[in-house]
């Protein structure tokens, strides 16, 4: 495999599928990883699982991040205050703090690429 075609690839993570409930609540059982015989090809897509996963979880605390601002927003006739949202999300006030300013951050300028 060339080095860009590799690096294009990696860029884009593995789509994210839901498992159905009975694969899941088996403990074997993982995005069908255990089925794979051929290693090079587990690792591929264990490794592809791992980027998608990363990118996933990025782009989850970005909407944390965002929902925190909205929440924490002066403007709000509901607002919360820092320790209020750091009560829901389970996170320290500083963290909260640094979440709030995150995500006001993702308001006015847009997620980074």
């Amino acid at each position: 495999m060339a080095e860009t075609e590799r690096t294009e690839r990696q860029l884009r993570p593995a789509p994210l599928l839901f498992e159905p409930a009975e694969a899941a609540a088996d403990p074997e059982h993982f995005f069908d990883l255990e089925s794979i015989e051929d290693p090079k090809e587990l690792l591929a897509r264990a490794t592809e699982l791992t980027h998608a996963f990363r990118a996933a979880t990025d782009r989850a605390v970005e909407f944390q991040a965002v929902a925190a601002a909205q929440l924490a927003d002066p403007k709000r006739f509901d607002r919360l205050v820092v320790g209020d949202i750091a009560e829901r999300a389970g996170w320290t006030e500083d963290y909260a703090a640094k979440m709030v300013e995150f995500g006001r951050g993702l308001l006015r300028d847009g997620p980074a690429k």
